[in-house]
């Protein structure tokens, strides 16, 4: 059942993002479970003492743990995530409709408890004002002019009650899609405009969970002056959008495949000024891409390849210099191209490369640093290329993860001191 007036306006939402912060404090926890029992269980059988098919069924059997916890911990950070975002968007929208509520009260309408409103300007007149306005010819006028501002203002708040209707109903789908099947997601979707799309996350029964939407045409314009300036600008023709995803858990081994595919037209603007940094970008597309994507994240270094390609014009500029984030960016491409790109993590730091083949004439370069407030991860990247009409590009991106890195160093302090006690006790023993 829709929401209707009374329940937007009377809503408490402070529960959802005190949820927050009690799915983040478990999300940690997890994590911090996967470290210990990884240092605990799983290395402590590491040091070669003990061998054979018991020992070798053992370490993928714990690897398998580890991997849960590592799903644990990621679905857990996602439903916070998503709750988080779910406070700020609908506290937003409820907003929206108190403000509209209390401009008609300012401008003499009344609006009761359906949402309805009426002019009362009329009620505030003297008995003498009253019956002068009465016997004035141009009352009909007047009474049919304050009947339409009502409707009109009617008409206002319930589509702005229809626009938080709308996002609480994107919110009970991506929530509804965090869990995983069998076991804990370790890929959920942590982006509520992603998650709550009509029509994603289809489970397919080979186990593909497919997302797809358009065809459709649209616009927005957003703004907020709050603690400085801020907006978005972004009109869309979209043919379609179809994103596959599977994850394949195989023993120890923890596979997932991506692929996306998307054709269409879109151009965005965005700018936002405040005591924060400053940012503005503009970008403008039309055509098709498609892109495949396999990540193997169970090992101590975990790897990822992905394909891409791209038929059609693009063209867009960027730059943004915030606390943590800094990055300039152009490019203007018309033709076809093609790329892979492929990288590796290891002990916190991630190093990854793209090359890419142009058909077409255009050019393009960026550069930037920034900091994933989600991950805690720092990514630095560049990426040049030159087409006329033949060329190409390439690219370059290192992560670090101060948490991984931190941890990798502690084992690896403890490892030399385990050796150092095994060398100790070996040489004690000959004498």
């Amino acid at each position: 059942m829709p929401l209707s007036y009374k329940d937007v306006t009377t809503a408490d939402l402070a529960p959802l993002l005190n949820a927050s912060g009690l799915w983040q404090k478990m999300g940690e926890r997890f994590g911090e479970l996967k470290d210990n029992y990884e240092t605990h269980v799983h290395r402590a059988l590491s040091n070669g003492n003990w061998q054979g098919q018991a020992r070798a069924a053992h370490q993928d059997s714990a690897t398998v743990t580890a991997s849960e916890y590592a799903a644990a911990k990621a679905e857990a950070l996602a439903v916070a995530s998503l709750l988080k975002q779910a406070h700020t968007e609908l506290s937003r929208l409820q907003k929206t409709v108190k403000d509209l509520v209390a401009d008609a009260k300012a401008k003499d309408f009344k609006v009761d408890g359906s949402g309805k409103a009426t002019y009362v300007g009329f009620d505030k007149l003297s008995a003498q004002e009253k019956q002068a306005l009465q016997h004035d010819p141009d009352y009909p006028r007047a009474v049919a002019d304050a009947q339409q501002k009502a409707q009109e203002w009617t008409d206002a708040i319930a589509k702005a009650v229809g626009a938080v209707d709308e996002a609480d109903q994107s919110v009970r789908r991506a929530l509804g899609r965090a869990p995983g099947l069998g076991g804990f997601n370790a890929h959920a979707e942590s982006d509520l405009a992603k998650a709550g799309t009509p029509g994603a996350g289809t489970t397919k029964p080979d186990g593909w969970k497919v997302t797809t939407t358009g065809p459709g045409v649209g616009s927005s314009a957003t703004g907020s002056p709050s603690y400085g300036k801020e907006g978005r600008l972004k009109a869309y023709g979209d043919v379609g959008h179809v994103t596959a995803k599977r994850s394949l858990t195989d023993g120890p081994a923890d596979v997932s495949v991506t692929a996306d595919a998307y054709a269409g037209a879109r151009t965005t603007a965005n700018y936002g000024f405040s005591q924060k940094g400053a940012s503005a970008s503009a970008e403008a597309s039309w055509g098709g891409r498609g892109m495949v994507e396999v990540r193997e994240d169970s090992g101590h270094i975990p790897l990822y390849g992905r394909a891409e390609g791209f038929v059609g014009e693009e063209a867009g500029v960027s730059a943004k210099a915030t606390k943590k984030e800094v990055g300039v960016g152009a490019k203007a491409f018309a033709g076809a191209k093609g790329g892979v790109a492929g990288g590796f993590e290891f002990a916190g730091i991630g190093i990854g490369g793209t090359a890419e083949g142009w058909a077409g004439g255009g050019a393009e370069g960026k550069f930037g640093y920034e900091k994933d407030e989600k991950t805690g991860k720092w990514k630095i990247g560049a990426k040049a290329g030159v087409a006329a009409p033949l060329g190409g590009a390439l690219g370059a991106e290192i992560t670090v993860d101060p948490h991984k890195f931190g941890k990798a160093a502690i084992h690896a302090a403890d490892a030399i001191g385990d050796a150092a006690g095994s060398v100790k006790n070996t040489v004690s023993s000959w004498f």
